[in-house]
């Protein structure tokens, strides 16, 4: 007799396909956790000293930050400015201006520490010197509109508001917004600090109505009035402000009487 192979009927071969699919079954996600693994092996990409040192500059840790700054290379100019800002932050004028010498010695026509170096000798009061430093700077950079502002200051800080108030008008023709920006601790120090804060505010207030921005003159002439403005009653007549008389709200600075800070 001849022996027939036994029938397998359709549920028992499913049944055996299946835990033979089981066996040799992929583990699940098997694929996924080993980019995930792969991933994590990978390694993070080094920031540079220049790029720790500019961080810790917008977190104002000026220290740390010429620390960050220090371990590149000294070779480097623009890392030689950088320390000397932050030096600066901290009013350590003569290691800032040790640092801007350097920057300078490696690249004598970089117009930001040659502007910067005329920020050390304005913060000490020396504006002749100042204001050849920022002619010195402008030669190299003459569209830099922070540099024209910054001659203008010290210009002002000697009293000679025709020269001061040109260096203004140029500056705000190159850049419209020069004097609303805010440091953001770069390569470039802008120089803000003045001793007639009310003369100083009168004078850009007269300068941004004359360019129609009523709205950023009005702003400067209440700064004026609150700082103590000494000439208040010349104010109505001032041809710098014709065209605010007829405004409410230049009328209503002229009939208040601002709290002097």
């Amino acid at each position: 007799m001849v022996n027939r192979p036994r029938s397998i009927t359709l549920a028992a071969w499913l049944s055996a396909a299946l835990g033979f699919a089981q066996t040799v079954a992929i583990p699940p996600n098997s694929m996924v956790a080993g980019t995930r693994a792969a991933q994590v092996e990978t390694p993070k990409p080094v920031m540079s000293a220049e790029s720790r040192g500019d961080i810790l500059m917008a977190r104002k840790m000026f220290r740390e930050a010429i620390e960050a700054f220090g371990e590149g290379s000294p070779k480097d100019a623009v890392l030689r400015n950088k320390i000397g800002i932050a030096h600066h932050q901290l009013m350590q004028l003569e290691n800032a201006r040790k640092y801007y010498q350097q920057a300078l010695k490696l690249n004598p026509t970089y117009s930001e520490a040659i502007n910067n170096l005329g920020t050390v000798y304005y913060a000490g009061k020396n504006y002749r010197r100042a204001i050849s430093q920022y002619k010195k700077a402008l030669k190299v950079a003459p569209d830099s509109a922070s540099i024209h502002s910054n001659l203008g200051t010290a210009y002002f800080a000697r009293n000679q508001i025709a020269l001061a108030n040109e260096e203004f008008r140029t500056a705000l023709k190159l850049d419209p917004d020069v004097f609303e920006h805010h440091s953001s601790y770069g390569v470039l120090l802008q120089e803000r600090s003045v001793q007639d804060r009310a003369k100083f505010h009168y004078s850009m207030a007269a300068l941004y109505a004359q360019d129609g921005r009523n709205d950023l003159a009005l702003q400067y002439l209440r700064k004026a009035l609150e700082e103590g403005y000494k000439e208040r009653k010349k104010l109505p007549d001032d041809p710098a402000f014709a065209g605010l008389r007829d405004l409410p709200e230049f009328k209503l600075l002229l009939a208040l009487e601002p709290r002097v800070l």
